[in-house]
C-alpha cells in the first residue's frame, strides 16, 4: 500500500524533511513538559518516641549568626620551646632512686631522682634532684642504677598547657592572614640547685624584638584564628591564634608555615607530633541565616533538610532549600526555611531512608488529631471544608466522569506518544522509499507524457479499426438477403 505519491515524495525537499522533524521534536518536547510539570509535595516522616531514640534525632534551631569564611588546611602539634626543661646531676655517680616515669605529671619542686655521690664516705653522700618546672615527664634517660655525669640529660619535662600548631598553609593564602603583632614572653625556671634544694632562680625575660609596624589595613583588624582538630581526637575542637609565619617557604609544595598558639584544654590531650587539621578563618559576616552542616541532605542540585512539625510530635518535614557558602561547621540558607524552625541535625541521613515510604502532612494530622485537616495541614475552616465537599461531589458524578478524568490524565500522554511514533514510522518509510527508487521517479515524471501520447495514438488507431468493421457488415447482410 503507497500511501503518497512518488510525486510528492520527490516534491517533498529538504524543507520538509526539517518541517516534519520539528514537529516530531514539538510532539516530545510537549509531552516532556507535561510530565515535568507535576509538583512533588514534600513528605512528612511521622515516627513513634522509639524510632526518634533508634535514630539518635536531635534537632538544632535555625538561627541567625556569624558566618565565617574559612580555608582547609593540614599541619601538626608542636611543644613550644621554652617550655620544656631538662633534668641533669651535677656531680658523678650512680641513680639510687627514680621517681618519674614517661607521661606522668610533676610539680616544680618535686623530687624526681637521687644520684649517690662517687665521693668517698659511709656512706657516701646522697643528693636530691628536682623537677625544674611543673609539666609531663616527655623522655627519660636513665633507669635505676645507671651512672651519671654532669654532662648527661637524666630526662625531659614540657609544659603542654599551651602548645603550637603549625599549619602548612599556600603562599597566596598567607597574605590575607594577619599574625599576632606582640607576642607575648613568660620566663622560665631555673633548675635548683642539687647542693641547696630551697634555693631557686629564674631567667630574666628578654626583651621581645622590635617589631615592625603593621601596615593600616591590618592594624584595624584582629589577628587570624583557626579552628583546630586533632585526628586522635575526633570529638574535641580547639581554637588557635596566628602568632607568626616561619622563617622560609617550601619550594617543592609552595607552602609556608603559619604557627597558631592554642591552650591544651580538657586534661592536655594534645601532644606533640599530632597531626592537626585546620580550618583558618579569612573573613566573617554578620546576621546570616544558616545550619549546622550536617542537616543538609541530597545531591547538589537537590539540597533538602528535616524541620520539625510544630504541631504533629515525632514528625519532620523534608524541606527544599537553597544553600548559599558553606565552611566547615555551618551553610548558609537563602531560602526555604524561617529562623523559627528546628532542622534535624543528628540523624538526618537516617531519616532519607525512612522517608521513603512516607505519608503526606494531611494524612499525618488526621491520624494523629482523630480529625480531618486541609491538604496544606491547617485547620479545616467551614469554608474549607465546603469547598472539600464541592470537590468531592465533582469527583464522584458518575464512574464515566471518572474514567474520562483518569484518561485525560494518562491517556493524552498515551496518544500522544503513539501519535508521534506512527508520524516518525511514516516520516521513515518515505525516506527508505525515496532513498532506494530516486531515479525512477524522476524517469517516471519524464517519460509520463511520453507514455500518455502513444496511449492516445493506441487508441484512436482501434477506434478506426472498429469503425472500418462495422461499415462492412450490412453489405454483407444485404447480400445475403438478395439470395
Amino acid at each position: 500500500m503507497r500511501f503518497l505519491p512518488d510525486t510528492y515524495l520527490v516534491r517533498l525537499g529538504t524543507a520538509g524533511y526539517l518541517l516534519l522533524s520539528l514537529y516530531t521534536l514539538t510532539l516530545f518536547s510537549v509531552a516532556a513538559a507535561e510530565v515535568t510539570a507535576k509538583p512533588a509535595k514534600n513528605p512528612v516522616i511521622v515516627l513513634d518516641a522509639n524510632g526518634v531514640k533508634n535514630l539518635r534525632i536531635e534537632t538544632e534551631p535555625v538561627e541567625e549568626r556569624d558566618f565565617e569564611e574559612t580555608a582547609f588546611t593540614l599541619g601538626r602539634i608542636e611543644a613550644i620551646p621554652r617550655n620544656i626543661a631538662t633534668l641533669s646531676s651535677r656531680i658523678p655517680g650512680r641513680v639510687v632512686e627514680l621517681k618519674a616515669a614517661p607521661g606522668e605529671m610533676v610539680t616544680a619542686g618535686d623530687i624526681i631522682a637521687r644520684i649517690e655521690s662517687r665521693q668517698p664516705g659511709d656512706p657516701p653522700p646522697v643528693i636530691a634532684l628536682r623537677a625544674p618546672i611543673s609539666g609531663m615527664v616527655t623522655r627519660l634517660d636513665v633507669h635505676l642504677g645507671d651512672p651519671v655525669d654532669p654532662d648527661k640529660t637524666l630526662l625531659e619535662i614540657t609544659d603542654l598547657r599551651e602548645v603550637y600548631a603549625v599549619a602548612r598553609v599556600p603562599e597566596y593564602l598567607a597574605g590575607r592572614m594577619k599574625p599576632s603583632l606582640s607576642p607575648s614572653v613568660t620566663s622560665a625556671p631555673v633548675p635548683p640547685s642539687t647542693n641547696a634544694p630551697t634555693t631557686t632562680a629564674t631567667i630574666p625575660s628578654p626583651a621581645p624584638a622590635a617589631t615592625p609596624a603593621a601596615p593600616a589595613a591590618l592594624a584595624n583588624t584582629p589577628s587570624t584564628v583557626a579552628h583546630i582538630t586533632a585526628a586522635a581526637l575526633p570529638n574535641e575542637k580547639f581554637d588557635g591564634t596566628l602568632l607568626r609565619f616561619g622563617t622560609s617557604a617550601d619550594k617543592e609544595s609552595g607552602t609556608l608555615d603559619a604557627v597558631f598558639r592554642l591552650t591544651n584544654s580538657n586534661g592536655l590531650l594534645l601532644r606533640p607530633g599530632m597531626r592537626a587539621e585546620f580550618s583558618i578563618v579569612l573573613s566573617r559576616r554578620a546576621g546570616v541565616l544558616s545550619v549546622p552542616k550536617i542537616s543538609l541532605q541530597g545531591e547538589p542540585a537537590n539540597r533538602y533538610i528535616y524541620v520539625r512539625d510544630f504541631d504533629l510530635p515525632n514528625a519532620f518535614i523534608k524541606t527544599p532549600v537553597v544553600v548559599g557558602e558553606t565552611n566547615d561547621r555551618f551553610v548558609e540558607l537563602i531560602s526555604g526555611v524561617l529562623p523559627v524552625d528546628e532542622v534535624v541535625t543528628r540523624g538526618a541521613y537516617s531519616l532519607g531512608f525512612v522517608g521513603q515510604g512516607s505519608i503526606s502532612l494531611k494524612e499525618a494530622l488526621d491520624a494523629a488529631h482523630g480529625h480531618e485537616h486541609a491538604e496544606d495541614g491547617s485547620e479545616l475552616t467551614p469554608a474549607k471544608k465546603a469547598e472539600m465537599e464541592a470537590k468531592k461531589q465533582a469527583a464522584q458524578g458518575g464512574k464515566a466522569a471518572d474514567a474520562h478524568n483518569h484518561g485525560d490524565e494518562g491517556g493524552g500522554s498515551f496518544w500522544m506518544y503513539t501519535s508521534a511514533t506512527l508520524f516518525v514510522l511514516l516520516l521513515l518509510s518515505l525516506v527508505i522509499r525515496g532513498g532506494n527508487s530516486p531515479s525512477e521517479s524522476e524517469d517516471e515524471l519524464v517519460k509520463r507524457p511520453a507514455k500518455a501520447s502513444h496511449a492516445k495514438t493506441a487508441a484512436a488507431a482501434s477506434s478506426e479499426t472498429a469503425s472500418g468493421t462495422e461499415s462492412h457488415k450490412p453489405s454483407l447482410t444485404n447480400t445475403s438477403g438478395g439470395h
